[in-house]
C-alpha cells in the first residue's frame, strides 16, 4: 500500500474558474410581470437566444396577447402557471405590488429559482429616490415572503427601451447578480450571458441588495441628463 505523505493529503484543490458556469440554455425562464416594459424586454432577450420562455400576468388573456406580439415561441399565462411552469422564475412586477404578489405565488414558487429585479424607487419634482424596504432590499422582502425558494437578485440596471428594441443587437452591459448560494448565483449569471454583450457579475450576498436596486435612480438621473440608456460595466474582471 502507497503511503500519502502530509503534505500530499492536505493539498488543496485548484481554484473553481469563476467563469465556468453552468449550461442554461434547457432551462425554461418565467417572468412575473412580463407583461410590463422590463418584463417584456426580458422575455423577448432571452426568448431571442434561444431560451424557452414562459410571460406570466395577473390575466391569462393580457399575458397570452403579449406573448404573441413579442413571438419566438414566447407562451403566455396567468402568474400561478407561469410560476409552477418554469425552472428560473424572474420578478419584474411594479414595486407597489411586489409583496402582495409574492405571497400569492408562495406555494407556486417553492423550490424555484427566483430572480428578483424590482426597483423601490419614489418619484417628486426633484426626480428618482430609493426607497428602504422594512426588510432592506426587495430581494430581502422576496426572500422573506418565499422561504421554500432559493431567491437571487439581479437584472436590475437594464434599459427596458434597449431590451425590446429588434434593431439593438447587444446589449453592452454588466448584470449584478447576488444570491446566498453560489450555485444558484452560477445559474443566474450563466443566463445573463445568453445575452449577447451581457456578462453576469457575481455581486455579493442579499444582505448587499438594496444599493444596486437603488443605484437605479442614479442611472435614470445620468439617462435624463445625457438622453441615453446607460447601463453598468465592471472593469478588471
Amino acid at each position: 500500500m502507497t503511503s500519502t505523505t502530509s503534505s500530499e493529503s492536505t493539498q488543496k484543490a485548484p481554484a473553481k474558474d469563476p467563469w465556468d458556469l453552468p449550461d442554461v440554455s434547457g432551462l425554461v425562464v418565467g417572468v412575473l410581470g412580463g407583461t410590463g416594459p422590463q418584463g417584456k424586454g426580458l422575455a423577448y432577450r432571452f426568448a431571442r437566444a434561444g431560451q424557452k420562455v414562459i410571460l406570466g400576468s395577473r390575466a391569462a388573456e393580457r399575458a397570452r396577447s403579449a406573448a404573441e406580439e413579442l413571438g419566438l415561441g414566447i407562451e403566455g399565462a396567468d402568474n400561478a402557471e407561469c410560476a409552477r411552469r418554469s425552472d428560473i422564475v424572474i420578478v419584474a412586477v411594479p414595486w407597489d405590488g411586489h409583496g402582495a404578489t409574492l405571497e400569492a405565488l408562495r406555494e407556486d414558487l417553492a423550490g424555484k429559482l427566483v430572480v428578483d429585479c424590482v426597483n423601490p424607487l419614489g418619484f417628486d419634482k426633484k426626480g428618482a429616490y430609493a426607497l428602504k424596504p422594512e426588510e432592506g432590499s426587495a430581494a430581502e422582502q422576496a426572500a422573506a415572503l418565499l422561504p421554500d425558494s432559493r431567491v437571487t437578485a439581479a437584472f436590475h440596471h437594464l434599459s427596458a427601451v434597449l431590451l425590446i428594441d429588434p434593431e439593438v443587437e447587444e446589449i453592452d452591459t454588466d448584470v449584478m447578480v447576488l444570491g446566498e448560494e453560489r450555485a444558484d448565483v452560477e445559474l443566474v449569471q450563466a443566463l445573463a450571458g445568453r445575452v449577447a454583450g451581457m456578462r453576469g457579475i457575481f455581486s455579493g450576498r442579499l444582505r448587499n441588495a438594496h444599493q444596486v436596486e437603488s443605484l437605479v435612480a442614479n442611472l435614470i438621473s445620468v439617462n435624463r441628463r445625457y438622453k441615453a440608456h446607460a447601463g453598468l460595466r465592471v472593469t478588471d474582471v
